[in-house]
Protein backbone atom coordinates (compact mmCIF):
# COMPACT_ATOMS: atom_id res chain seq x y z
CA UNK A 1 0.00 0.00 0.00
CA UNK A 2 1.86 3.50 -1.02
CA UNK A 3 0.03 5.64 1.43
CA UNK A 4 1.09 4.87 4.75
CA UNK A 5 -1.46 6.73 6.92
CA UNK A 6 -4.45 4.53 6.01
CA UNK A 7 -4.66 1.33 8.65
CA UNK A 8 -3.78 -1.58 8.11
CA UNK A 9 -7.48 -3.67 8.25
CA UNK A 10 -7.51 -7.78 9.37
CA UNK A 11 -11.42 -9.20 9.52
CA UNK A 12 -10.91 -13.02 11.14
CA UNK A 13 -13.98 -14.93 10.52
CA UNK A 14 -13.68 -18.22 12.32
CA UNK A 15 -16.70 -20.73 11.99
CA UNK A 16 -18.62 -22.15 15.43
CA UNK A 17 -16.81 -20.10 18.24
CA UNK A 18 -18.42 -18.64 21.12
CA UNK A 19 -17.73 -15.54 22.64
CA UNK A 20 -15.83 -17.06 25.61
CA UNK A 21 -13.62 -19.17 23.50
CA UNK A 22 -10.76 -16.46 23.26
CA UNK A 23 -8.23 -15.54 26.17
CA UNK A 24 -9.21 -11.91 25.59
CA UNK A 25 -12.70 -12.47 26.65
CA UNK A 26 -11.71 -14.04 29.61
CA UNK A 27 -11.34 -17.82 28.12
CA UNK A 28 -8.78 -20.31 30.80
CA UNK A 29 -9.89 -23.49 29.19
CA UNK A 30 -8.34 -22.24 25.30
CA UNK A 31 -5.29 -20.90 25.41
CA UNK A 32 -5.34 -18.14 21.86
CA UNK A 33 -1.72 -16.21 22.73
CA UNK A 34 -1.73 -14.93 18.83
CA UNK A 35 -5.22 -13.61 18.61
CA UNK A 36 -4.99 -12.36 22.41
CA UNK A 37 -1.79 -10.25 21.35
CA UNK A 38 -3.49 -8.68 17.97
CA UNK A 39 -6.43 -8.35 19.95
CA UNK A 40 -4.42 -6.06 22.84
CA UNK A 41 -2.86 -4.31 20.11
CA UNK A 42 -6.29 -3.51 18.03
CA UNK A 43 -9.80 -2.85 18.07
CA UNK A 44 -11.91 -5.45 20.12
CA UNK A 45 -15.78 -5.26 18.79
CA UNK A 46 -17.52 -6.16 22.28
CA UNK A 47 -21.08 -6.46 20.12
CA UNK A 48 -20.73 -8.36 17.10
CA UNK A 49 -23.56 -10.19 15.31
CA UNK A 50 -23.64 -12.53 12.34
CA UNK A 51 -26.79 -12.38 9.98
CA UNK A 52 -26.79 -15.75 9.68
CA UNK A 53 -26.15 -18.87 11.99
CA UNK A 54 -23.88 -20.68 10.05
CA UNK A 55 -20.74 -20.18 7.97
CA UNK A 56 -21.39 -20.05 3.83
CA UNK A 57 -24.31 -17.35 4.26
CA UNK A 58 -22.63 -15.87 6.99
CA UNK A 59 -18.97 -15.02 5.17
CA UNK A 60 -21.31 -14.06 2.73
CA UNK A 61 -22.97 -11.50 4.55
CA UNK A 62 -20.04 -10.12 6.06
CA UNK A 63 -18.17 -9.90 2.81
CA UNK A 64 -20.94 -7.88 0.89
CA UNK A 65 -22.19 -5.91 4.02
CA UNK A 66 -25.47 -7.01 2.86
CA UNK A 67 -27.89 -9.47 4.06
CA UNK A 68 -27.06 -12.10 2.23
CA UNK A 69 -31.26 -13.86 1.37
CA UNK A 70 -31.11 -10.45 -0.80
CA UNK A 71 -28.72 -12.10 -3.38
CA UNK A 72 -29.83 -16.03 -3.11
CA UNK A 73 -27.34 -16.75 -0.56
CA UNK A 74 -28.90 -17.90 2.60
CA UNK A 75 -28.38 -21.63 2.21
CA UNK A 76 -24.72 -23.48 2.77
CA UNK A 77 -23.94 -24.29 -1.06
CA UNK A 78 -25.08 -27.76 -2.07
CA UNK A 79 -22.36 -30.80 -1.93
CA UNK A 80 -24.51 -33.46 -4.07
CA UNK A 81 -22.80 -32.43 -7.33
CA UNK A 82 -20.31 -30.62 -9.33
CA UNK A 83 -20.94 -26.73 -8.40
CA UNK A 84 -21.37 -24.17 -11.43
CA UNK A 85 -20.74 -20.61 -11.39
CA UNK A 86 -24.79 -19.94 -10.53
CA UNK A 87 -23.90 -21.39 -6.56
CA UNK A 88 -22.11 -18.85 -4.53
CA UNK A 89 -22.21 -14.94 -4.14
CA UNK A 90 -23.07 -13.38 -7.31
CA UNK A 91 -20.07 -11.57 -9.04
CA UNK A 92 -22.29 -8.38 -9.17
CA UNK A 93 -21.93 -8.06 -5.32
CA UNK A 94 -19.66 -5.89 -4.39
CA UNK A 95 -17.55 -6.99 -1.53
CA UNK A 96 -15.04 -5.23 0.70
CA UNK A 97 -12.47 -6.38 -1.06
CA UNK A 98 -13.24 -4.65 -4.27
CA UNK A 99 -14.28 -1.42 -1.54
CA UNK A 100 -10.78 -1.68 -0.40
CA UNK A 101 -9.07 -1.73 -3.15
CA UNK A 102 -11.12 1.35 -4.69
CA UNK A 103 -9.42 3.13 -1.89
CA UNK A 104 -5.55 2.07 -2.90
CA UNK A 105 -5.38 -1.26 -0.55
CA UNK A 106 -3.88 -4.81 -1.17
CA UNK A 107 -6.14 -7.50 -0.03
CA UNK A 108 -5.21 -10.61 0.94
CA UNK A 109 -7.87 -13.81 1.39
CA UNK A 110 -6.81 -16.80 3.72
CA UNK A 111 -8.40 -19.96 4.74
CA UNK A 112 -11.58 -21.38 4.31
CA UNK A 113 -13.56 -19.37 1.58
CA UNK A 114 -16.73 -21.06 1.18
CA UNK A 115 -18.89 -18.38 -0.56
CA UNK A 116 -18.44 -20.28 -4.14
CA UNK A 117 -16.52 -23.17 -4.80
CA UNK A 118 -16.80 -22.46 -9.14
CA UNK A 119 -13.29 -20.78 -9.86
CA UNK A 120 -15.44 -17.90 -11.55
CA UNK A 121 -16.65 -16.86 -7.78
CA UNK A 122 -13.17 -17.76 -6.11
CA UNK A 123 -11.05 -14.83 -4.27
CA UNK A 124 -9.36 -13.20 -7.07
CA UNK A 125 -12.32 -12.90 -8.83
CA UNK A 126 -13.87 -11.15 -5.84
CA UNK A 127 -11.12 -8.29 -6.11
CA UNK A 128 -8.76 -10.39 -4.07
CA UNK A 129 -5.08 -9.62 -4.78
CA UNK A 130 -3.86 -12.90 -3.27
CA UNK A 131 -5.81 -15.92 -1.90
CA UNK A 132 -4.18 -18.94 -0.02
CA UNK A 133 -6.70 -21.61 1.38
CA UNK A 134 -9.62 -23.54 -0.28
CA UNK A 135 -12.82 -22.82 -1.45
CA UNK A 136 -15.06 -25.32 -0.10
Amino acid sequence: MKNSNKPNIIVILTDDQGWLDVGFNGSTDIPTPNLDNLAKEGVIFKNGYVSHPYCSPSRAGLLTGRYQARFGHDCNMPYDGENDASVGTPLSEKMISEALKEQGYATSAIGKWHVGDHADLHPPRQGFDHWFGFAG
